[in-house]
């Protein structure tokens, strides 16, 4: 068997048939999460009047960060059982604003080892973020 999963039922559901998380032993597997609510809308996505849309990197990692907390949370941990996360960041002009936001929630003592990449888009059109992370719940 592959572990148990960890879907939660009050947040928004995965876009396809996989957990919000896998829990093997004293591991948890968190997919890769955006900033999308329990609603199907997100977090740093506004439409505006003309119809376009202004996207705010910051709003989005917190909201990224705190969904993934609310999974940890539900599978009994919390940020600080993170030991490695991947960021996929749709532009890397973002970099510097989003590690405003991740450095509020972790520091280089007590944070998780991260990988950070650019890619070309996210499932989401007007996503900017998506983080996947590793946690050992003790």
């Amino acid at each position: 068997m592959n572990g148990e999963s960890i879907i939660l039922g009050d947040r928004a559901q995965a876009l396809a048939n996989y957990p919000h998380a896998r829990k093997v032993g004293d591991f948890l597997y968190v997919s890769g999460i955006s900033s999308r609510r329990p609603d199907n809308t997100y977090d740093g996505v506004t439409q505006l009047a003309d119809g376009t849309y202004k996207l705010d990197v910051k709003a989005q990692t917190k909201a990224v960060i705190e969904n993934i907390r609310v999974i940890l949370q539900k599978a009994g941990g919390d940020l600080g059982n993170i030991v490695d996360v991947t960021i996929f960041l749709v532009n890397m002009e973002d970099y510097q604003a989003f590690n405003e936001v991740y450095n509020q929630y972790f520091t280089a003592e007590n944070g998780p080892s991260r990988t950070c990449v650019a890619v070309k888009q996210l499932p989401g059109k007007h996503l900017l973020i998506e983080i996947k992370a590793v946690a050992y719940l003790r």
